[in-house]
């Protein structure tokens, strides 16, 4: 048994790789040939936008894994099977409970490969990526800025207070800073704006140059409104540094835990959580798509060489990958506008692609 793990898994791994290789070449040449149109009005050197496309590739790499282990995998086994290995296999006592529980092992690896490659190495260099692309202008949020938003309960009653960032730099620093203070009953009490701030892990924000309004309370005897300038203000805040950057950056740049966390505050309060709870169900679920792939992939093996070519059953591995993607996002943004469950959208793809790589499974295993 040791010797056909070791056949399968050098052979099919070998595939794999190759596989992503190629599809990472094509998508970095489409990044390169993107961001060439970009350079200059960006200011970017050549070496800079080679190195953005560069820094783009995992990213694509974790997107794509689960076709890549798919489509490597068919071609694997559909070659064993046009070559009789595995027909030999077979008949020296490679079952169809060992064969699924082999490739159920590998496809577990490609999975922690997945895992690692989106909650670390496509974090860490999509972020880079959109550092590099905004340059020393910070990184553009739209044209109506971010928006993040805290409740506050002391002795003057609940407080809530609406921020908004028009631009934001790497380590926390933010630019076109604009707060808004109400009261319960919606009157403004509090505007501060400030040219930029930065933003610390125990929830303080540095603000410079800043100027701030005050509006009395309405039940106050002499209504005046007080403005002030200084040019440093302290401001406390729950808001911590990893709450700004998920709602400054894209979704890309954030790993599973940090969804949760985001997900976890926007419900305190009281926002709107679909868009980011699917999000993180669909990244923490994603890695378990490479052991559907290869579930999908096995029946192919049992498959009679007559039945296609290897070129012809990895163009159907191709066609599979695809619509399991489409799938995949088309059930993401159909469970936002229908306010699905967010773990039903998450789950229903791969187990639908698991179903039916095991009833293909069964069917030829049993009839063919």
């Amino acid at each position: 048994m040791r010797t056909v793990r070791r056949l399968l898994y050098r052979d099919i791994v070998g595939s794999v790789v190759f596989v992503a290789i190629a599809f990472l070449s094509l998508f970095f040449f489409i990044d390169f040939v993107d961001e060439l149109g970009d350079r200059a009005q960006r200011g970017l050197s050549l070496w800079q936008t080679a190195w953005i496309a560069l820094l783009e590739a995992p990213g694509h790499l974790y997107e794509l894994m689960p076709i890549a282990v798919l489509i490597g995998t068919i071609y694997s086994l559909s070659r064993m099977a046009q070559s009789s290995e595995f027909t030999i296999l077979r008949t020296g006592g490679l079952g169809p409970g060992r064969a699924l529980a082999l490739l159920a092992g590998l496809g577990i690896a490609f999975g922690l490969v997945t895992l690692i490659v989106g909650d670390w190495l496509a974090p860490l260099s999509e972020r880079a990526a959109v550092a590099a692309k905004a340059g020393p202008g910070g990184i553009p949020v739209g044209r109506a800025g971010a928006w993040l938003k805290e409740k506050r309960h002391g002795p003057e009653g609940e407080r809530s207070i609406s921020v908004n960032v028009a631009s934001a730099r790497s380590a926390g620093e933010l630019q076109g800073i604009r707060i808004f203070e109400f009261d319960p009953d919606g009157h403004l009490l509090t505007r501060i704006e400030a040219r930029e701030g930065h933003v610390d892990d125990r929830g303080h924000w540095a603000l410079s140059e800043v100027r701030r309004t005050d509006w009395p309370a309405p039940e106050a005897a002499a209504p005046l409104v007080r403005e002030q300038r200084v040019a440093q203000l302290d401001w406390p805040t729950t808001l911590r540094a990893d709450v700004v950057a998920a709602a400054v950056l894209p979704l890309q740049t954030m790993s599973t835990a940090e969804l949760w966390r985001y997900s976890v505050h926007l419900g305190r309060q009281e926002q709107a959580t679909q868009r980011h709870a699917i999000q993180f169900w669909k990244k923490a679920l994603y890695p378990l798509a490479c052991l559907v792939m290869v579930a999908l992939a096995l029946p192919f093996a049992y498959l009679h060489a007559r039945a296609g070519g290897t070129s012809l059953k990895v163009f159907g591995g191709i066609m599979l990958g695809i619509s399991f993607v489409l799938l995949n996002n088309v059930a993401g943004h159909i469970g936002i506008l229908r306010d699905w469950t967010p773990w039903v959208v998450a789950a229903v793809p791969g187990l639908l692609y698991l179903m039916l790589s095991m009833a293909a499974f069964t069917w030829l295993v049993r009839y063919r």
